[in-house]
């Protein structure tokens, strides 16, 4: 699963990434968690200035799904990923697969490595980050829900899949991870059906990432600074093999 993530980019940086048409300024995050507004890039059916291609729009929405037949929240599991391996079919995504997809910028993600019963002791915190830097795009499906009121609220969930080998040994799942030269396919929800991106929902190259040990801070939300991402020696060493989990197994927010 992908419960914690990072994004510490400059806006300049994700604008030039992704491509967006403009962004807004904001701080870095070094712990952004369910529930707080989350920075995603979408697709448009109009084009983008000087470009023949759709211009894509950076938004906020909460990090945790509603549908849109939800009627109260309250009484509603908070959904912040999608199993890739069952979105399509899956009541609470498969309109979101089909109209609704996006990308989620992120400078990396937390992870834990929870120990069995017979080793014991806590779970080891890893900040796991693209081995030569820069920002990466998660895969997502959002939806805007409406309340009784009228009132609208624009949520999203990040959508993950069996972990590759390199991951593995910490967690079976990892976010799905959209390659630049895929972000255009993933992101065209007029001509491309949930079928034609299945492809794209795939463990992320096994080389990509690099898991760092981290401390216990980034167990705790109101814990926001650079030093949650500083190395520690963890308590024991990860299992040298773990056999990855297949990928086919069973209103305005602000950043401030």
């Amino acid at each position: 699963m992908c419960g914690r993530y990072a994004l510490t980019a400059t806006p300049e940086e994700i604008l030039e990434f992704l491509s967006v048409i403009s962004i807004d300024d904001f701080p870095k995050r070094y712990n952004i968690a369910p529930m707080q507004p989350i920075l995603l890039v979408t697709g448009s059916d109009r084009p983008a200035p000087g470009s023949n291609l759709p211009a894509r729009q950076a938004m906020l929405a909460r990090w945790g799904f509603l549908p849109g037949w939800v009627k109260d929240p309250k009484e509603f599991p908070l959904l912040i990923n999608a199993r890739a391996e069952t979105a399509i079919e899956k009541a609470s995504f498969r309109a979101a697969m089909r109209h609704r997809r996006i990308l989620v910028p992120a400078s990396g993600f937390y992870e834990w490595h929870r120990p069995s019963k017979e080793e014991g002791g806590k779970a080891q915190a890893y900040w796991i980050r693209p081995k030569r830097g820069g920002i990466i795009a998660f895969a997502g499906l959002m939806e805007t829900w409406s309340s009784a009121d009228g009132s609208e609220l624009d949520t999203a969930a990040i959508l993950t899949t069996g972990a590759n080998a390199a991951i593995a040994p910490i967690h079976d799942r990892m976010p799905v991870v959209i390659s630049p030269e895929d972000f255009e396919r993933w992101l065209d929800c007029k001509t491309q059906e949930p079928r034609d991106v299945t492809d794209l929902m795939r463990p992320a190259e096994e080389d990509l990432f690099e898991a760092i040990p981290v401390s216990d801070r980034v167990n705790k939300v109101a814990n926001m600074g650079p030093d949650l991402q500083v190395p520690v020696t963890p308590s024991r060493p990860l299992p040298e093999t773990k056999k990855a989990a297949s990928s086919r197994d069973g209103g305005q927010l602000s950043l401030f």
